[in-house]
């Protein structure tokens, strides 16, 4: 019979169904899981062998559960996953407010519907989509808002006495009976309503106003938190700490393979711009580096964090350039250009907190330094490092490039709304590229080819062997040298 046809509770039990905390579901599951070779926390990467064993570790020791880490780690997803872990449904007393199993009520309203209806007590079953509550903590909450408070209405209307039970409006908390309750943000919780959850923690019982109540409520409570919150806006008071069974620490992405995964994951991108749009790999690796870059930048508040948001909406805004750039010329393909991560400085300047020196710096000129860092770092896993300092007779693999724009001292200039076919001409122009790639990367798709034909070009100007001049149009390479030698 199956359990949706169940519809009292006579008929559940004589289906012999038997009735399981919420730890315990998360429990019996993880474990069947575990067994099976399946994943438990689908779509979340790079914490397979760091939070995921530790969360693991928590839902089978039955603790409630702190993550604490930077924002953009994947806290609350990991949070809402647990739901992945729980029974398809569990039969409720039609009517509750708390959800009341209907084999062990516990609210007044339950017990007495039981006793008057016994076996033909209706139950409806509740799916466990149903089965998650979160509520962000912000200075305003009340301990009205997540545990309950009297209502005067309920007791004008019902004509009932303060001293009836009956008259409590419930709040958050118990309307989540049995289910995942998750707190965002706890430390910006007032300190006097985190005193409020101790009891329910320990002993899983509420209080409200006074009365004589015991609730013994069936829950999972995960709490997140940002560690920068214990200094700056508020903090976790020490016995609810002490209360919390396991308290674990998330983390960035730890490889640029990692970071790519869930940019590419997480990114909302048309199929339009899919189909017209052809991404180099360098350009995907490129976009993750700075991102890293970001995360050791001394003009940016490290104890902030970078959230891995910056890397997913820089990826769609760097698709987005590259699809306007063709609509504008009328390309119906393209492919993304070093020259389009200047479309990404937005998607930067908008999620990062500068330190002093960052914000004398200006947003926008930080940003686009960390383009040039991410170019600096990479460089050296596709071509020779270039030396700073190096003997004059000795020879170096970019000598012909850096000749090439010696002679050509009117400068090169890439134009952001080039079309390809122009694109590609006028860095076909510098003959020296082509013996550089020919030499040190020959197997190449012509996409990708190009790619890094710029990307050499923005390298050697990291390394101060060329000079390089943004203007509103696109961008100007020149020798560093070759202009000062001509005015002499």
């Amino acid at each position: 019979m199956k359990v949706q046809n169940i519809k009292t509770l006579g008929e559940l039990k004589k289906a012999g169904y038997k009735s399981k905390s919420i730890k315990d579901e998360l429990r019996d599951n993880l474990i069947k899981k575990i067994k099976t070779k399946e994943t438990t926390f689908e779509g979340v990467h790079g914490y397979e062998n760091t939070v995921i064993p530790e969360l693991e570790r928590a839902i089978l020791s039955r603790h409630n559960i702190n993550l604490l880490g930077l924002r953009g780690q994947a806290k609350t997803r990991l949070a809402r996953l647990m739901l992945n872990l729980l029974d398809e449904n569990i039969p409720v007393v039609e009517g509750s407010e708390i959800n009341d199993d209907p084999l062990h009520p516990i609210s007044r309203f339950a017990i007495e519907l039981i006793k008057e209806k016994g076996d033909d007590t209706p139950i409806y079953w509740m799916h466990r989509s149903e089965r998650f509550a979160e509520k962000l903590a912000t200075p305003d909450v009340t301990v009205a808002d997540i545990i309950g408070d009297v209502d005067p209405i309920k007791a004008a209307n019902l004509k009932l006495s303060y001293a009836d039970d009956r008259v409590i409006h419930y709040g958050m908390i118990p309307r989540a009976n049995r289910c995942i309750f998750v707190i965002n943000e706890l430390p910006d919780l007032q300190a006097r309503i985190q005193v409020a959850l101790f009891n329910i923690l320990q002993e899983g019982d509420i209080q409200i106003r006074g009365f004589k109540l015991r609730l013994n409520l069936d829950m999972q409570f995960v709490f997140t938190a940002n560690p920068e919150d214990y200094t700056n806006r508020g903090s976790i008071v020490t016995p609810l700490k002490d209360r919390i069974g396991s308290q674990i620490l998330t983390h960035y992405p730890q490889d640029i393979e990692t970071a790519r995964y869930i940019t590419e994951q997480e990114a909302k991108l048309g199929a339009q711009q899919k189909k017209t749009i052809t991404v180099p790999d360098l350009a995907k690796d490129l976009l993750e580096q700075i991102v890293f870059e970001a995360r050791e930048s001394e003009f940016i508040d490290a104890k902030s964090g970078v959230s891995a948001r910056l890397s997913i909406t820089a990826f769609e805004n760097l698709m987005s350039t590259a699809e306007l750039r063709a609509l504008k010329v009328g390309d119906k393909k393209t492919t993304v250009r070093l020259s389009d991560f200047t479309g990404i400085i937005p998607s930067i300047t908008g999620k990062v907190e500068l330190v002093y020196e960052g914000e004398q710096e200006g947003a926008a000129q930080v940003a686009y330094n960390l383009i040039g860092e991410a170019v600096k770092s990479l460089f050296p896993e596709f071509f020779p490092e270039i030396e700073k300092l190096r003997k004059q007779e000795e020879e170096s693999p970019y000598d012909d490039i850096v000749s090439w724009f010696f002679n050509n001292r009117d400068g090169f200039e890439l134009l952001d709304e080039f079309r390809d076919k122009e694109y590609k001409r006028i860095l076909d122009a510098v003959t020296p590229l082509d013996d550089l790639l020919g030499k040190y990367q020959p197997k190449l798709s012509e996409d990708e080819r190009y790619f890094l034909k710029e990307f050499v070009l923005w390298g050697l100007v990291e390394f101060k062997q060329l000079s390089k001049f943004r203007f509103t149009e696109g961008v100007q390479f020149k020798d560093p040298y070759g202009s000062f030698i001509n005015d002499l």
